[in-house]
């Protein structure tokens, strides 16, 4: 049996001084501490400590739940271990199983926001061990133990659920065992098989083996159909030699006595063992369209290359990421764990378990994000035999697996605090690793309410169509795709992307019975302008965002968006060609920037140059009442590189005459300047101008030229870890988003969308 029962990322390899410089720089290691609260104050220490934190300790004396709502309990995991059986590197000690435990923590944090913090157990002793641990349970809202050897983490695990209310669960055991059984449902599927009547042998009888063996058979199998062989043979009733009472427990009546015999005829093969235990010969018994999973790392039983020389009926997946079908236990610790915590699990049960492994098994079958698609260098998965487990960077993990989790600590009776809503829980697990979901989820749920036909203009490029298959499967509307329909078609199969379903519409524009229509429409608009009618006839036969945006400027469509195959500046001009400015508004563009907690919306970010004072009030009001729309209550700051006069400057005296245009006005908004940006966003700098207008921090910065705008947005974006949705143009008669050139599927979604919800306000 291999050192490493536990899969997890092998990824590209690294040199040894690589690996030490990394968790050298800086501060050496993985993690560090910060606080959530401010203490810049004295006020700020005397809440945090003494004599305020006096308060909090007297309520959790008296209704011990409040620990939930007052300190970090809810949110926070141990990751513990004695270095028993360090990943691949067996007993190299307590200390020595930081650099591994470290990294743990930090993944459940990356993946599934968890807080984390590892605990090194310096003893061999299962009983001493225990005794450590079992004391620890209200620090913590779960116990993730890890890398310890087996027999002794059977009775450690065993014994810590007895004695503790929180979740124990030991990754090297369940994880392994999750992943691979969600893999194994997909296989089962593909192969046509049932679980009462498929034969399963596994090779490896550790924590990860018997834990995968007890939970295939939870989940349907048939107990004498599987069998578990460890480095002595078959594990049979009657055995004597090299059995424990985890072993005896899953012994069958057989004649088999070793690997191959066992491999006989079998369907499936799990291994938890050791590089080459696996054989071409043995490979060569198994039935029709085996279903191995040759899990030993970092080198696997046998390698898709040696079974693709036997044959080439089977289904392989490994514990490598750099073959398909990974075993990775990534997919599964961070969110069961979620969705144990939030629902303040009692323990993690073969219930919650299997439902994680359900959700992994329907994820895999979904269509792939383009997100996914990045990491396969432009080879888009799809479901099959190369594809029948998620991948660790899906970004739908983290909506997926702790829902189906946490409905099951319902369902089975281990739930603290139940949750009445678990769609409304899905969006906001959504939102801890996407702030973009929470923006933009009340405005999904609005235009679910009143769907709207919606033109993606580039029909025939991929991303689009996923994009338009995403926002029909989303129930938000009707997609028409612009495009040739035979090439549309065509691309679509080469994709594996359905378009046969309701609520997609494919139009050519050259064949169009509108067409004559929509000329005639822009010929009467742009006649005055230098064109033709003809040229108006080829514009609209020819090129897409004429005839879309025709489309909805005439009412056949609700919305649009484009701009993957053209720049954005090209393609508004387009746009305007077709479409006018509301009435007594202003065309900007305005992007929505996401940063720590906090939503600012930047203009103009897209159209105006070098706005004069007019203009600069009239982009304020335009991204005001914008502001509005999107759900919050504006405070505008119009901002220069100086605050209210100092030091004086031709700009700045731009903004301040915009200010007096904005009093003339009487707006119903808040609106102050000229201020520099910290003055804007910083409580403490305003507070330095007490005059100023502004009742908090702003939420709308009005730039003083274009070109500031765009540089501050883009700069967030790529240094200020912010998230920035835009630009997004404001103030057209009729709803059109332009998303940046090669934008993904995801992104046209949520412009869509966006563009949708404005057809509705």
């Amino acid at each position: 049996m291999a050192p490493k029962d536990r899969n997890e990322p092998t990824g590209p390899s690294v040199s040894p001084q690589e690996a030490l410089d990394f968790h050298a720089q800086g501060r050496p290691g993985k993690l560090e501490i910060n606080p959530t609260k401010p203490m810049a104050t004295q006020r700020d220490l005397s809440l945090a400590y003494s004599p305020g934190v006096a308060v909090p300790v007297k309520a959790i004396a008296e209704d011990p739940s409040k620990a939930f709502d007052y300190t970090t309990k809810g949110n926070m995991v141990a990751v513990i271990s004695n270095g028993t059986a360090i990943l691949g590197l067996g007993n190299l000690g307590a200390l020595a199983s930081k650099p591994v435990m470290e990294g743990k923590s930090v993944l459940f944090k990356r993946f599934a926001d968890v807080d984390s913090i590892d605990l090194e157990v310096d003893t061999e002793d299962a009983d001493a061990f225990i005794n450590a641990v079992r004391y620890l349970g209200p620090s913590f809202g779960g116990i993730n133990l890890e890398d310890i050897k087996a027999p002794e983490c059977f009775i450690i695990e065993q014994k810590l659920r007895e004695l503790m209310d929180i979740p124990v669960f030991h990754d090297d055991q369940h994880g392994t065992a999750i992943i691979a059984t969600a893999g194994l449902i997909n296989a089962l599927a593909i192969t046509g098989r049932d679980m009462k009547s498929a034969k399963l042998v596994c090779n490896g009888a550790g924590a990860a083996g018997i834990a995968c063996i007890e939970l295939v058979k939870s989940l349907g199998f048939t107990p004498e159909n599987v069998i578990l062989c460890d480095t002595k043979g078959v594990v049979y009733q009657g055995r004597t030699e090299g059995m424990n009472q985890w072993k005896s427990a899953h012994a069958v009546p057989t004649d088999k006595r070793t690997l191959a015999e066992a491999l006989d005829g079998a369907d499936i093969f799990f291994g938890l063992s050791a590089k080459g235990a696996l054989t071409p010969a043995m490979v060569q018994s198994m039935a029709k369209n085996p279903i191995i999973f040759a899990m030993a790392n970092p080198d696997p039983e046998i390698t898709p290359e040696e079974v693709a020389e036997i044959r080439t009926d089977a289904i392989m997946a490994t514990g490598r990421s750099d073959y398909p079908n990974q075993v990775n236990n990534v997919l599964g610790f961070p969110y069961i764990f979620r969705g144990a915590l939030d629902v303040r699990a009692t323990t993690i049960n073969d219930e919650m378990k299997v439902a994680a492994a359900q959700a992994l098994a329907d994820l895999a079958r979904e269509d792939v994000p383009d997100e996914v698609a990045a990491a396969y260098q432009g080879s888009r998965p799809r479901f099959g035999p190369n594809y029948i487990i998620p991948v660790p960077f899906d970004p739908r993990l983290i909506s997926a697996i702790p829902v189906a989790v946490a409905k099951a600590a319902m369902d089975s009776g281990v739930a603290g605090k139940p949750l009445a809503d678990l769609e409304r829980y899905r969006q906001q697990l959504s939102a801890r690793r996407d702030p973009i979901a929470s923006t933009l989820q009340r405005i999904v749920d609005s235009v679910r309410r009143k769907p709207k036909r919606v033109v993606f203009a580039e029909g025939e490029e991929e991303q689009v169509m996923r994009a338009a298959v995403s926002y029909v499967n989303q129930e938000l509307g009707t997609a028409i795709l612009i495009g040739r329909d035979d090439v549309i078609r065509e691309n679509a199969a080469q994709a594996g992307v359905d378009l046969d379903k309701p609520g997609i519409e494919v139009i050519n524009a050259r064949l169009s019975r509108r067409n004559g229509f929509y000329a005639d429409y822009l010929y009467e608009r742009l006649q005055r302008r230098g064109f033709l009618l003809r040229d108006c006839q080829r514009l609209i036969n020819n090129d897409r965002n004429y005839f879309g945006a025709t489309m909805v400027a005439l009412g056949d469509a609700d919305a649009m968006v484009t701009g993957v195959t053209r720049n954005y500046s090209t393609v508004l001009e387009d746009v305007r060609n077709v479409i006018d400015a509301r009435p007594g508004h202003r065309v900007i563009g305005a992007s929505i920037v996401l940063s720590r907690g906090r939503t600012v919306i930047v203009a103009d970010t897209a159209v105006h140059d070098m706005p004069n004072a007019v203009e600069i009030a009239d982009i304020a009001e335009e991204t005001a009442g914008f502001a509005r729309r999107m759900g919050y209550e504006p405070r505008v700051a119009l901002l220069a590189y100086s605050t209210f006069g100092h030091p004086q400057g031709e700009r700045s005296e731009r903004i301040q005459e915009a200010v007096k245009i904005l009093d003339k006005r009487r707006v119903d908004f808040e609106y102050d300047g000229e201020m520099a940006a910290d003055v804007a966003l910083n409580p403490k700098a305003m507070a330095q101008y007490p005059f100023c207008r502004l009742s908090g921090p702003a939420n709308v910065l009005v730039m003083p030229a274009f070109h500031s705008a765009s540089i501050a947005t883009k700069m967030l974006q790529e240094l200020g870890g912010s998230t920035v949705i835009g630009p997004l143009l404001v103030g057209l008669n009729k709803p059109v988003q332009i998303v940046p050139l090669n934008a993904r599927d995801s992104d046209l979604v949520n412009m869509a969308a966006i563009a949708a919800y404005n057809a509705i306000s």
